[in-house]
């Protein structure tokens, strides 16, 4: 047994990390699997549609765009010096290649990382998630 401030639970995972980080990068509810994680884009629901999981105590604050710039910047820069040293297209075509790359993925991307992040809290109880219902 493990006792926290707030809370009594076996030491047995029963929220394990691999499916709880699945379930967030598809932005469905990390307890359930079937429910909308979010609301809107980024909009995080107070609780889940289908099996009413609380996800109002979640953190994510501005993690999510750092690792989405983390992760863009990274595989921008890597498309950037392939165009460049493959092609040497013109300056105009670079900036266009390399912007057009960068917000796809960082719209793509930013919120799937924003659920697997909501996941990651809600799978190791943090900012809340494990206190009971």
């Amino acid at each position: 047994m493990t006792t926290t401030d707030s809370t009594t639970f076996d030491a047995i995972d029963d929220r394990p990390l691999g499916p709880a980080l699945r379930l967030g990068w598809a932005r469905k509810c990390p307890n359930c699997g079937n429910g909308r994680m979010l609301k809107g884009y980024l909009k995080v629901a107070d609780n889940c549609p289908s099996c009413d999981e609380p996800l109002h105590h979640h953190r994510a604050d501005d993690g999510p765009a750092y690792l989405t710039i983390l992760v863009v910047g990274k595989v921008a820069m890597l498309v950037y010096l392939a165009v460049y040293m493959m092609w040497k297209p013109a300056p105009v075509v670079m900036i266009a290649l390399c912007w057009g790359v960068a917000l796809a993925m960082a719209l793509y991307m930013l919120p799937r990382i924003k659920g697997a992040l909501v996941a990651l809290q809600w799978s190791r109880r943090m900012h809340g998630f494990g206190a009971p219902k």
